[in-house]
């Protein structure tokens, strides 16, 4: 799924009926794996006691992320830093332009207070520290680690911070109502199903999002695009795919927190967590290009910021939406003429 990949695949001047098949049925396993996994987690949310929005935060945004996993670890383990770095920036970006842009398009997203005030801050002083770390040229072991301890710090914080605001919340009602012990045995009973649901939706997720570049990264060669700019665009764009299918079947469902949720835990997962973890296992460290730090992190940097305005009145309006929209067009318009300059 690299930049390289479009060599591997092995086309030469024409698109094959398998790789059109790849192309859709990866589309297709994008779409019933965001079903499943949606559905999966917010049943888990009801039993575990833990509302949509973290789930969103913390279960459905590990799972999205999946592939920029996959793809910017095999990148630094080969050596390959600068795909790292580009797929996790560049992924940053498509994931709140272009994907929270596209589903505010649909319906305008509800958004929680607790996202304004603590996740996106967070996001926003992750994208500070990358580039902090990254000032010297390289990512280190140790910076790595740092990042990837953040990461640890804000699961168990959010998780925690959910659990007591819900007994609260639980307590309450049982107060007022009595227990609802049938209903809680109910609920226990369909764990074990909605845990299946989302490991199946994942899987689908990270499936779908493999076929799905790798056939169109063989459409794009065959097209006569450079595998600069396809590595620039698709292969961000494709492993950003899951956050795009998984909050636009949120929002459709209603799960509008969590839509918005997976979105900036994703983030947030990809600064932490993906270029921590391939800080640490990449033998001389990730190289972070002087390209990246005056232009692709400071712009995802401000995309974060942005967020705060748009986010304040705890709804993204459909202007909202278009307005995103139309800096990712301006955004892969500027890389795509840079790279071809």
């Amino acid at each position: 799924m690299g930049v390289g990949s479009a060599s591997a695949i092995g086309y030469n001047a024409r698109v094959d009926t398998m790789t059109l098949v790849l192309f859709v049925a990866g589309l297709a396993l994008l779409i019933a794996g965001a079903e499943f996994l949606v559905r999966g987690a917010s049943r888990i949310a009801v039993v575990a006691g833990i509302s949509p929005l973290v789930i969103g935060l913390t279960v459905v945004a590990l799972g999205t992320s999946s592939p920029e996993i996959a793809v910017s670890l095999m990148a630094a383990f080969r050596g390959e830093g600068d795909l790292a770095l580009g797929n996790v920036v560049g992924s940053n970006i498509f994931n709140i332009l272009l994907v929270l842009g596209a589903c505010a398009t649909f319906a305008p997203l509800v958004v929680s207070q607790k996202l304004v005030r603590f996740d996106v801050p967070v996001l926003i002083v992750a994208s500070l520290v990358l580039i902090a770390l990254g000032w010297d040229g390289h990512i280190t072991w140790l910076d790595g680690a740092m990042l990837f301890v953040g990461l640890v710090a804000y699961n168990v914080f959010v998780i925690r911070q959910s659990r007591r605001e819900t007994r609260r919340v639980r307590a309450e009602y049982e107060k007022e109502y009595g227990s609802p012990a049938e209903e809680t045995a109910q609920r226990e009973g369909a764990l074990p199903k909605s845990i299946l649901l989302v490991i199946v939706g994942f899987s689908m997720l990270t499936l779908g999002s493999h076929f799905l570049v790798q056939g169109a990264v063989a459409i794009a060669t065959w097209l006569g695009v450079s595998e600069l700019v396809i590595g620039l665009t698709i292969v961000a764009a494709g492993t950003g795919l899951p956050e795009a299918a998984t909050s636009i079947v949120a929002a459709l469902r209603g799960q509008r927190d969590m839509a918005v949720g997976n979105i900036i835990g994703s983030n947030i997962y990809n600064i932490l967590g993906v270029m921590g973890l391939a800080g640490m296992i990449s033998p001389a460290g990730v190289p972070v290009a002087p390209s990246a730090l005056q232009f692709d992190l400071p712009v995802a940097l401000v995309c974060a910021v942005a967020c705060l305005p748009v986010f304040i009145n705890g709804r993204i309006a459909r202007w909202g939406g278009a307005m995103f929209l139309a800096c990712y067009a301006a955004y892969i318009s500027f890389v795509v003429m840079r790279a071809l300059n």
